[in-house]
């Protein structure tokens, strides 16, 4: 009887206590020489404020200690991180506004939009000869790219540009709730919380918000119905 073929390891399966190394970076090194850089995006699916991605070079020799998938790790300590990778790394930062995320209507497309921006940004530091790209898809960038499943919980370049857009925009957010400060953006950064969902009903839309996000949409027509009586 033949042996049934292994079962292949899919990123879900990896340890918990997995850590990024420079194993893929290497990789591409060895192929197409240097450097490389790791593109990761946050802000997909918030009701309010910008689309960030951010493309990183990092050295594995100078980097910091720590650098992990922005998600898994604590506010304090992606600011510390964040802080070490600023003088430690080259960055450049994609950011798709409010209105251009409405234009464009397409989430996806808008998320390697911001990608490109990003990567271009980058190069105006150092060019990039390669590019690690978290999740599926790859954007359209004049040079080779690989994209990878959970690549900021595997590539340390992926995560360094994880920390880098997830604290950008955490900041950005932040200063937003000064001025509206009923949506709770400072601790939900725009995404559809119960506080945020319930300010909407109440205190209805602002500049910030996502009209192409349905519930946005919505809190709009509510709004305006509401303003036409």
């Amino acid at each position: 009887m033949p042996k049934p073929k292994p079962k292949p390891v899919s990123p879900s399966d990896l340890r918990p206590d997995f850590r990024p190394d420079f194993s893929h970076e290497q990789d591409l090194i060895d192929r197409h020489g240097g450097p490389i850089a790791g593109i990761d995006e946050v802000g997909r699916g918030p009701l309010a404020g910008p689309l960030i991605a951010a493309a990183a070079v990092i050295d594995p020799a100078t980097c910091p200690d720590g650098l992990h998938d922005s998600k898994k790790l604590t506010p304090k300590r992606r600011d510390t991180l964040f802080a070490a990778l600023q003088g430690t790394a080259h960055y450049g930062l994609g950011v798709i506004e409010v209105a251009e995320l409405d234009r464009i209507n397409n989430i996806h497309t808008a998320s390697l939009l911001a990608m490109r921006c990003a990567f271009d940004a980058l190069s105006e530091k150092v060019q990039p000869a390669a590019a690690l790209i978290d999740g599926r898809f790859v954007p359209d960038l004049p040079c080779p790219a690989v994209a990878l499943v959970k690549g900021d919980a595997r590539a340390l370049s992926i995560a360094a540009a994880s920390i880098i857009a997830k604290v950008t925009r955490d900041r950005i957010m932040t200063e937003l709730a000064t001025a509206f400060p009923h949506y709770g953006w400072h601790t939900n950064a725009g995404y559809g919380s119960k506080l945020h969902m319930e300010a909407l009903k109440t205190h209805g839309i602002t500049p910030h918000h996502r009209l192409s996000f349905a519930p946005v949409a919505a809190a709009a027509t509510i709004s305006s119905s509401s303003e036409s009586k």
